[in-house]
């Protein structure tokens, strides 16, 4: 889950990036998007399946579970938002305006999601509350939830075509938000090894 995060994060950090779509090209830039898209509809199916034996254990775990379902809608809405632009750079080759517009839908979900896995999660009022392992995992997915929000917005307002310094506008929020959700993949993934490395106890012939 968090490797597949972690790779359709990086999608989403490189695809904006300025002068990358100058660099590739406008369909290599839009499969970048489609595939990062991919990866992180991967993650958020494999969150929902961990999160479904346990959904009804605790408040806590039915919180989780909606938040994994809400995001696993989100990451659908970039599949087609972004398979919709790498058929648009196919058949126009020469396309040079804005290679992806940030999924409205998708970047809702993907609040939602971010604000009640943070409401979940331990705080001190509204902040997070610093102790165990991830403490500071929601309030950074949170962040990049709002990234991606904030580049949705940017996306209607900026013109599909202008200078490159106009659509740099437009994209950096996703790069930021991208880097928020790579971290906090990161997090995850050296979390699980650790926990992986730690030593077992003995156990107990019954």
């Amino acid at each position: 889950m968090a490797l597949a995060f972690a790779i359709g994060s990086t999608g989403f950090l490189v695809g904006p990036l300025p002068g990358y779509a100058q660099a590739v090209g406008a369909l290599a830039t839009a499969l970048t998007f489609f595939v990062g898209s991919v990866f992180f509809t991967t993650g958020g199916a494999l969150q929902s399946v961990l999160a479904w034996p346990d959904r009804h254990r605790t408040a806590a775990d039915a919180s989780a579970w909606r938040t994994a379902w809400i995001q696993s809608a989100g990451t659908l809405f970039f599949n087609v938002s972004t398979f919709r632009a790498v058929t648009i750079a196919v058949d126009n080759p020469a396309y040079d305006r804005l290679v992806w517009r940030p999924d409205a839908f998708g970047s809702t979900c993907f609040l939602v999601s971010g604000v009640l896995a943070y409401r979940a999660s331990a705080r001190h009022g509204p902040w997070p509350a610093r102790g165990g392992p991830g403490w500071w995992q929601p309030g950074i997915n949170l962040l990049g939830c709002v990234f991606f929000g904030i580049s949705a917005v940017a996306g209607f307002v900026v013109p599909a075509q202008g200078s490159i310094v106009d659509l740099a506008a437009a994209n950096v929020d996703t790069s930021l938000g991208a880097a928020c959700f790579l971290a906090g993949a990161v997090g995850t993934w050296r979390a699980v090894r650790v926990e992986e490395a730690a030593p077992r106890g003995p156990h107990l012939a019954g």
